[in-house]
């Protein structure tokens, strides 16, 4: 086998061709990106395929194949424009992508072909759930959260779950319960950043601008009126409030000045110029 580019990404030549990619489908995923150093998309998404294979951390492996050099390979696999890439599961080709498709378009081909025992059954609560039986799938997803803690899938789903049932408050228990590390990880922290704005915004106390008048480092109160702002379409409001808590108490439950800024710069809609404006400022803080 040849050296590999990185840990899960290889070179192939005339003499591995058939090893690398036919012999490795036979233990598992392989995606053979056929490609040309003169073809603009394959060198667009070369790294994007690279990305991938890394974030999956060796589930599937990535051939690069290079039709310049090895023309006759791809013809005999039907290769007739560049990029192109195969998905090889014991010895066949199982799936193609023509040109360089959208990420999206990956995960969902991966996810076909990866899925685990507990993907599948968190697909199934979730089929539950857009078949109307939102109780039924929520108990699925709970018992499969005690079976497996560590997949924080089955607790970002479950949470999003119980806020749409109305149960925001389990919700927020659920991901404020997950150790420290797990409640950092992108799929967790904008969701957990988020219910606790809602939790916020209903159980803040009504005196919240005059105690945050009287106590500059009443945060509590200036959480509840950044929150309130959020669910009032003042978004420039919670902004300030949010960076102002950020920058008197970094510290504070677990920074959620921080953690709430960098949820709503993602939010669908934001102003692109005021997220600029507010990330460059919190970017300041830490200076």
């Amino acid at each position: 086998m040849s050296e590999p580019l990185s840990p899960h990404v290889f070179d192939a030549s005339a003499a591995n061709f058939d090893a690398l990619i036919r012999g490795n489908s036979m233990k598992g995923l392989v995606l053979a990106h056929f490609w040309s150093p003169k073809a603009g998309p394959c060198m667009i998404l070369m790294p994007r395929l690279a990305a991938l294979a890394a974030q999956y951390g060796g589930r599937f492996l990535l051939v690069m194949v290079n039709t310049d050099e090895l023309g006759r390979q791809a013809r005999d696999l039907g290769v007739t424009s560049v990029p192109t890439v195969k998905f090889f599961l014991r010895g066949e080709v199982v799936h193609t992508i023509h040109g360089a498709e959208p990420d999206s378009t990956f995960h969902e081909a991966l996810a076909r072909f990866l899925a685990t025992p507990g993907d599948r059954a968190r697909l199934g609560a979730l089929t539950l759930h857009q078949a109307g039986r939102t109780a039924e799938a929520i108990e699925a997803l709970a018992r499969l959260a005690v079976d497996d803690p560590a997949d924080l899938a089955v607790a970002v789903d479950l949470a999003k779950l119980l806020t749409l049932d109305g149960r925001a408050d389990e919700a927020l228990h659920l991901l404020a319960s997950l150790p420290e590390a797990a409640r950092r990880q992108e799929a967790v922290a904008p969701l957990l950043a988020h219910l606790e704005l809602l939790s916020a915004a209903n159980d803040g106390p009504e005196d919240a601008q005059a105690r945050l008048a009287a106590d500059a480092d009443a945060h509590e109160a200036r959480l509840a009126l950044a929150a309130r702002a959020l669910f009032e379409d003042a978004p420039e409001t919670a902004l300030e409030q949010l960076l102002e808590l950020a920058r008197r108490a970094p510290d504070w439950r677990d920074g959620l000045g921080r953690r709430a800024l960098l949820a709503l710069f993602a939010l669908p809609g934001m102003d692109p110029e005021r997220v600029r404006r507010y990330r460059s400022a919190l970017a300041g803080l830490r200076a």
